[in-house]
């Protein structure tokens, strides 16, 4: 018996010593408890009442070793202090109770005098309510989170007995740069975007750019071409002097002290010289255009001469007809550039044209290389790294007859191209437009990809900021409700959505694998109600352990069937045999009992192959268009077609196979883009995320039809973004109801009674109450706020009605309409920073907020002047009615700012549809509500 309580007691020391690592166990009570005392760096029992080796299974060494040097995690969770959070959550519970007692009042106590009025009021009031909840259940536990990169450095970058050299373990990192066309985003933006990635802090040997240019314009490639050159001395220079950012444009645009904390002597010389070289690096690249067209005119010119001299040989003295040779574009090594040319032609046009690509930069070696100090080098870069990241240029192969599915199948084709030559187990995909402003961003991400439990994390997203938006902020273009509110809530669920961009990818999750250990995690949508039920270990046991993760949903055995991978994947074996490697390289380390499905320290400090012919054909294979014929791409692997918005629907389907998302937030900011300031810009980007949202509602991955794998408030918020364009219909009405009520001179309650004032007094300040809290926990600003609740009227009365009607086309009948640009005007003063924000491009998309603001004036005075010569003036009717007209109109106002341009010049086209509003509305009223008589001012009129 003494014997077996040893023995019992020694497991329970084991676990006790495990749970204390983890951080889930009181070390002070176990001191108390146990007469601990203190070693280096944690706890451990004396001398004379030792554990010995038999009972524990661990050596005395290891013990020491294990004891002296505690496992320590890589990401913590912070929550929110409970005295925000908890009145928060009471608070939406008290406007919930609220919003359901004003909605039985109303619909038991109609205006029998106006009923129109009153039943379409309370049908906008119960959407509103719905869509309120829909919004609101999600945001009812946020989280923050923290990481430590002190930890990342020492588990996978410090000599330790696994890896004596020291040798970076971190796994491997590949950046996808999307772009399309070089006239809408610029070369320069992308150039300085790609100098951003090739200067990260990050082992230069893991990591890997790739640029996918779907237009195939030489423009983009030699100007990548200059950037690969230019990143010679501009990321030595970056590690050398500790540079942010590190996108050259942003920092000699940086309006602090760029001298700040800078020790070395020799920084201003190479700041100065880097400055001159990076202004040499500008001019050549805006002078490309005109370079490749001389080059391109000097060449063709030649090839006529030459067959003009053929066609004389050949003839001779007689008749000579015209020679006719297409108009190539031309490299800079006298040869046909593959893909489109400037002169469109026959197999050289953005939608026909061959896959290209190229290495720019090529694989660096695995030892540190430093530079020299000489007269030839302009810099002393002695002391620096001057190795860089491998660096690839991709267009993928465009026939007619085939559907490239635009952005989507890009970023598919970057996948596959990118297994093949580097195979990073992750991948961080970026915008041409959206840099790295943070040097240590992808290690932030990568510590919640390497921490315990990392392996069932599919995605880590960054928030995104944009620079260059006007100081008010006018059309909420920074959208920080969003990306510091909605998305800090949803990491406290399953995880935050996929926004497109600042995104590090698990490349086993975007393959369509269900995470690990999914049927001992699987629970159901009720998992907080009912116990989890775990799998028996046996099963799981016999799989081999490189294939205990590839499962797929459509199977029910533990060991993914290789056989079966062409199906999915395609016929390249080389593609498929990346698969499970990556899967492995992807694991954290098994650093700790507790970490699952890890893979053992040092096994990924071993040089990766270089790069041979026979591989880069096989790249160009697969970014074939005829590669993806009979395969999953795009249907479960990959990024998924069929909606302009692919982003939040690749995010679903890995949300519904059972992963989880991070949201990381960084003390500075990981990522920088650019956004649209200009009213119509902003109103046709909102218009293609809205529309998205309704071809997502109508589609199979509506949240309805969700897996039980997704968690209950996830699939809410995933149920609110294909939802949410709807509510446009009703808010368009709402916004007419206060117009309607002044002119008819009724009002949607029979009269303003105490009872109708005290609910709406509660449900406007707990609504206030809870915007302060949310303040509070998400960190943004009150002003930020009020622009987002504006611009949601805004948006909802045009982009978003606009969408929904768009969406029903579509599904309905098949037919897909847009909405274009027409007239231009301001924006001719080049001196001002924000000149694009006063240029007005009309659009029909302008119509419906037009008419609501002239509506609700014209309805103000129509009903002041009623009231005022009334006999018996309804003063409560007309105060309910100015209210809520003010309300609108409030909410409003930045579009009507907008539309009034720099200094009061506004199109023509606006005073022209204000002035046929006003009439048709004035003809309107006088029609329904003539005057009583010909005595009155004005006569009688009669409506033709």
């Amino acid at each position: 018996m003494c014997f077996l309580i040893c023995g019992i007691f020694g497991i329970f020391y084991v676990r006790t010593l495990v749970r204390s690592q983890t951080g889930d166990f009181d070390h002070n009570r176990w001191l108390f408890e146990t007469n601990g005392t203190y070693g280096y760096g944690n706890a451990f029992w004396p001398k004379d009442e030792g554990i010995s080796e038999d009972r524990t299974g661990v050596s005395g060494a290891e013990q020491l070793e294990l004891l002296n040097k505690p496992w320590r995690p890589l990401t913590r969770k912070l929550k929110i202090p409970a005295a925000v959070i908890s009145p928060y959550r009471l608070l939406a519970l008290i406007r919930m109770v609220v919003l359901g007692l004003f909605l039985h009042w109303r619909i038991t106590h109609p205006n029998e005098d106006a009923i129109w009025l009153w039943f379409m009021s309370v049908i906008c009031e119960v959407w509103f309510a719905f869509s309120w909840l829909l919004d609101q259940l999600p945001k009812l536990a946020p989280i923050n989170r923290a990481t430590d990169l002190n930890v990342l450095k020492e588990k996978f970058e410090t000599p330790s007995p696994n890896n004596p050299s020291g040798k970076s373990d971190l796994p491997g990192v590949d950046v996808f740069v999307s772009t399309a066309d070089p006239e809408k985003e610029p070369p320069l933006v992308t150039a300085n975007t790609i100098l951003s990635i090739l200067a990260a802090d990050y082992p230069v040997d893991k990591l890997s750019c790739y640029v996918s240019d779907d237009g195939g314009a030489l423009l983009t490639f030699e100007a990548m071409a200059e950037a690969a050159s230019f990143a010679n001395i501009w990321v030595p220079f970056c590690r050398k002097h500790a540079i942010e950012p590190r996108n050259p444009e942003s920092y000699f645009s940086l309006k602090k002290d760029p001298f700040k904390n800078k020790v070395r002597q020799d920084f201003v010389r190479d700041r100065r010289r880097v400055k001159r070289e990076y202004d040499e690096f500008k001019v050549r690249i805006n002078g490309l255009p005109d370079s490749i067209r001389r080059r391109s005119d000097a060449y063709n010119a030649r090839e006529e001469i030459k067959a003009m001299k053929l066609q004389k040989e050949t003839v001779g003295d007689e008749l000579l007809q015209p020679v006719k040779i297409p108009k190539a574009t031309w490299m800079a090594d006298a040869t046909h550039w593959p893909g489109t040319w400037m002169i469109p032609s026959p197999e050289h046009s953005k939608g026909d044209h061959a896959g290209i690509i190229q290495v720019m930069l090529k694989p660096p070696s695995d030892e540190l290389l430093n530079g020299t100090d000489d007269e030839a080098n302009p810099l002393d870069f002695s002391e620096v790294d001057i190795r860089l990241p491998l660096l690839v240029y991709v267009s993928r192969e465009k026939r007619p007859g085939y559907d490239h599915n635009k952005k989507a199948g890009a970023m598919n084709a970057l996948v596959r191209a990118s297994a093949i030559m580097s195979n990073g187990p992750f991948m961080l995909n970026l915008d041409c437009d959206h840099y790295i402003y943070n040097s240590q961003a992808i290690r932030e991400g990568m510590c919640f990809m390497m921490d315990r439990g990392g392996d069932r994390i599919c995605y880590v997203q960054f928030p995104q900021r944009f620079e260059g938006i006007d100081p008010s902020d006018r059309y909420a273009n920074h959208n920080t409700v969003f990306f510091d509110g909605n998305m800090r809530a949803l990491d406290g669920l399953q995880g935050p959505v996929y926004v497109g961009t600042g995104t590090l990818f698990r490349r086993t999750a975007l393959y369509g694998f269900d995470p690990p250990r999914s049927k001992e995690y699987h629970s159901g949508c009720c998992s907080c109600c009912f116990t989890r039920r775990k799998k028996s270990s046996g099963s799981v046991a016999s799989a081999p352990d490189e294939h205990r993760a590839l499962r797929m949903g459509d199977s029910d055995d533990d060991e993914m069937n290789l056989s079966s991978f062409p199906k999915k994947f395609g016929n390249s074996n080389l593609l498929i045999d990346t698969i499970p490697i990556a899967e492995f390289q992807g694991r954290p380390l098994a650093d700790h009992p507790a970490v699952k499905n890890g893979r053992p320290p040092g096994a990924l400090t071993i040089p990766r192959e270089l790069l041979d012919a026979s591989t880069v054909a096989e790249a160009i294979s697969v970014i074939s268009c005829w590669y993806e014929d009979k395969t999953e791409w795009g249907n479960r692997v990959g990024w998924i077609y069929g909606s302009v918005t692919e982003d939040v629907v690749t995010g679903y389907r890995m949300h519904n196979r059972g992963w989880r998302s991070i949201y990381c937030v960084t003390k500075r900011d990981a990522f920088r883009g650019t956004a649209p300031i200009n009213l119509t810009d902003r109103l046709h980007q909102v218009l293609r995320w809205a529309t998205g949202s309704v071809e997502i509602f109508f589609s199979k991955n509506n949240a309805l039809l969700a897996s039980s794998r997704m968690k209950f408030l996830q699939r809410i918020a995933y149920l609110n973004v294909g939802i949410y364009p709807f509510t446009s219909i009703f808010l368009i009405v709402y916004c007419f109801l206060p117009a309607l009520s002044l002119f008819s001179g009724q009002f949607i309650v029979q009269s303003l009674d105490v009872t109708f004032l005290v609910y709406l007094l509660s449900i406007t300040i707990t609504l206030c109450m809870l915007a302060v809290l949310e303040i509070k926990w998400s960190g943004i600003e009150l002003e930020e706020w009020w622009r987002n609740e504006q611009f949601w009227l805004i948006g909802g009365t045009s982009a978003h009605l606009a969408a929904v009607l768009q969406g029903l086309l579509k599904v309905v009948a098949g037919i897909e309409i847009s909405f274009t640009l027409t007239s231009k005007s301001g924006g001719d003063d080049n001196d001002d920073e924000f000149a694009d924000l006063y240029i007005i491009k009309w659009t029909s998309l302008m119509i419906p907020p037009i008419v609501i603001m002239m509506t609700n004036l014209i309805a103000i005075a129509v009903g002041v002047s009623r009231t005022i010569y009334s006999a018996i003036p309804q003063w409560s009717r007309l105060l309910g009615g100015v209210f809520f007209s003010f309300w609108v109109l409030a909410h409003l106002y930045p579009f009507a700012k907008g539309l009034m341009g720099r200094r009061g010049r506004t199109p023509t086209i606006v005073f022209v549809w204000s002035g046929l509003i006003a009439i048709t509305i004035s003809l309107l009223w006088v029609a329904i509500n003539p005057p009583a008589g010909a005595s009155e001012i004005g006569g009688s009129f009669q409506f033709p």
